[in-house]
């Protein structure tokens, strides 16, 4: 019952819940918006392939190393590549980039055993991948909004990645797949209920507040581009690796 399969759009959290509700299906969608698909979606408009990891530590370097990429430096660091969308602006933008990530990584690792096609969204990219979607023809979807960890290590539903989610079933729900989960309708409603002040929403949210209050208010800003997004990451083998947006139907 946990997999959802009665229906074509699904969505459960985080990296256990992934593991359930993408068995079987022919795409999955990973939501991390503050900040690992945000900052996956403004590498992708910059050529970047990114190498998601989960951790920032010395393993990282090693696995940077060896794939002849660049590792994203810590948030607080001046002037590299980061988690932080703002940094991935104001630098060179590396051909390749390992960037670490407790949630959204992890989420891909697991997503990456699946024998589903794997994707990073975002609320500034999530109609670019609805189309990316729909152009796959797919017969069933799985949207996994990361959430954050508590100091415990339990999973925190987060708001913005539950609208993040919610924008991108809103989009192929729109777009006529609209076979929706209970769960994954519950996340389109929440979207719709923040839409026309989703700036406001994401600083007001929890971890909106907390990127602020340490400086990165920026960051947040970014992650409420809604729409912006022009390219889809798409994961590879090489990593998430850019992809273009389909056309809309019939242009």
């Amino acid at each position: 019952m946990h997999t959802q399969s009665p229906w074509t759009i699904r969505l459960e959290w985080g990296p256990y819940g992934a593991g359930h509700v993408a068995a079987g299906a022919d795409v999955a969608v990973v939501v991390d918006v503050l900040s690992f698909t945000t900052a996956l979606s403004v590498a992708a408009d910059l050529g970047t392939v990114v190498l998601p990891y989960p951790r920032h530590d010395a393993d990282a370097v090693a696995y940077a190393e060896a794939h002849d990429a660049v590792l994203a430096g810590r948030r607080s660091a001046r002037d590299v590549p980061s988690l932080s969308p703002v940094s991935l602006r104001r630098t060179t933008p590396p051909s390749r980039l390992v960037l670490p990530s407790p949630n959204g990584s992890t989420i891909a690792a697991v997503l990456a055993g699946t024998r589903a096609e794997v994707v990073g969204a975002c609320l500034r990219n999530a109609e670019a991948v609805a189309r990316w979607v729909i152009s796959r023809r797919p017969r069933s979807v799985a949207v996994v909004p990361a959430g954050e960890r508590w100091p415990d290590g339990g999973l925190r539903p987060a708001a913005e990645d539950l609208w993040g989610a919610g924008a991108v079933v809103e989009a192929l729900r729109v777009a006529g797949l609209d076979d929706v989960s209970p769960e994954a309708r519950t996340a389109a409603a929440a979207y719709r209920e923040v839409a026309r002040d989703i700036r406001a929403s994401l600083h007001d949210c929890a971890s909106g507040r907390e990127l602020a209050d340490a400086g990165y208010g920026g960051d947040v800003d970014v992650a409420a581009e809604v729409g912006q997004g022009r390219a889809v990451p798409v994961l590879t083998a090489r990593g998430f690796v850019p992809a273009p947006v389909p056309p809309q139907p019939g242009v």
